[in-house]
């Protein structure tokens, strides 16, 4: 039975229902052949991939966390099949860890509209992924204490009105801001601070969907100016009372957390870092091979511990999935949090062995290296691993603990 993923700008992929195989083998070659040699300009230019996204969509790949019956593939952990779906996200992370980033936010995006929004707002925006390629992306970030020598305040205000709300303020670390064409923001009517302020948001965090084309949604690009992951165009978004319809809303008020949707997404950033780990691995090899290095035991001892790595991080994502696709819930969230502690930790492992092994010149560009290190080192900021190991402990004591963004 073959899949129908057909769109406004081209034929449908030939490729069969469950054929996962299939589907990777393409998104690989597409990031081998396209994906990895645009990468440098991205970062360069701290400029959103676009040609990347809209060779995914015509591949028929932008959709594949669409449920079948909406035109997509089913991959994900809310219709049980999660395993392609990471392996797919570490495929594009080691052609570009920027571009993972970016797809992570659709994917995730697409995975809550799946399990939380109506039948009528799935028809709606899964027909608008599958056949006119629109990108998605959540947004949750307002810090509310200012770096030294920033005086910014981020921070959303939600005000009702007939119909729906309007929204003022800002988001900060707003992934794909110049690429996307939907935002899942995460508010809280309360006032600003987003879901990671307090416990108390909790109950009553709103999940809106917000058009980035209204004219009242701004883009500052002055305030993303990161050492890496330039290309995920993180910048500041502004909304000057943006009107949210109230049939933009997903799921209801705490829906968010009373699903614990955090942890699905977590272990997708270890994927990420997996393939960042896996494209400083095969550069390394292949420069210590052509550099004739492989008699020096201590080369041997670094690639040996490299190979290591990257084989337990495939296996802990490879046992959390199953945990997720066999519903065992309880255990897939805080072996989430195990993933992504241990894969950090091995990638940043991985890409110093690298560099020892290599020396200086890889870290020269052309190298991909220099770019993997800066990009893996801001990406592995995105949760804070000392909280998140915390977190673990306060599991295994049986103690009170935050699976979501592993605070009390």
């Amino acid at each position: 039975m073959t899949h129908d993923l057909r769109h406004a700008t081209g034929p449908a992929p030939e490729l069969a229902v469950g054929d996962d195989l299939a589907v990777l083998g393409a998104v690989t070659k597409l990031a081998a052949d396209k994906f990895a040699p645009r990468a440098e300009d991205y970062d360069r230019r701290a400029a959103f991939p676009a040609e990347d996204f809209d060779d995914l969509f015509s591949g028929g790949f932008l959709g594949v966390a669409v449920p079948r019956e909406y035109g997509g593939l089913g991959y994900g952990p809310q219709q049980r099949n999660t395993l392609p779906l990471w392996e797919m996200t570490t495929t594009l992370a080691k052609a570009d860890l920027s571009l993972a980033r970016c797809w992570e936010g659709h994917a995730n995006s697409l995975v809550l509209i799946d399990a939380l929004a109506t039948p009528e707002q799935k028809r709606r925006w899964f027909t608008g992924v599958v056949e006119h390629g629109e990108k998605w992306v959540a947004w949750s970030g307002e810090p509310q204490t200012p770096k030294p020598g920033e005086s910014v305040r981020f921070g959303t205000t939600l005000t009702p009105v007939d119909g729906g709300w309007t929204l003022r303020g800002s988001k900060a670390f707003a992934t794909s801001a110049t690429g996307a064409q939907w935002a899942i923001l995460l508010v809280d009517p309360a006032g600003p601070g987003g879901a990671r302020q307090t416990r108390e948001v909790h109950g009553r965090l709103l999940l809106l969907a917000c058009d980035l084309s209204d004219p009242t949604v701004t883009v500052d690009t002055s305030w993303w100016d990161p050492v890496g992951m330039r290309a995920t165009v993180s910048h500041v978004v502004r909304f000057d009372d943006t009107f949210i319809p109230r049939e933009r809303l997903i799921g209801g008020p705490g829906s968010y957390f009373d699903g614990h949707w955090q942890t699905a997404f977590v272990p997708q950033y270890a994927a990420s870092f997996l393939g960042a780990a896996l494209a400083a691995y095969e550069y390394g090899l292949g420069y210590l091979k052509r550099q004739g290095k492989g008699g020096d035991p201590y080369v041997q001892q670094r690639v040996g511990s490299m190979a290591v790595n990257v084989e337990t991080a495939r296996l802990w994502l490879r046992h959390v999935a199953g945990l997720w696709d066999e519903r065992r819930l309880d255990e897939a969230r805080i072996a989430g949090d195990r993933a992504w502690h241990v894969i950090e930790h091995l990638a940043e492992e991985t890409v110093h062995h690298v560099i020892r092994a290599c020396g200086a010149r890889s870290l020269i560009r052309p190298s991909p290296v220099e770019r993997i290190l800066r990009d893996l080192t801001l990406y592995e900021l995105h949760d804070n691993d000392d909280h998140v190991l915390a977190t673990i402990g306060r599991a295994v004591l049986g103690e009170q603990y935050d699976p979501s963004f592993h605070k009390l």
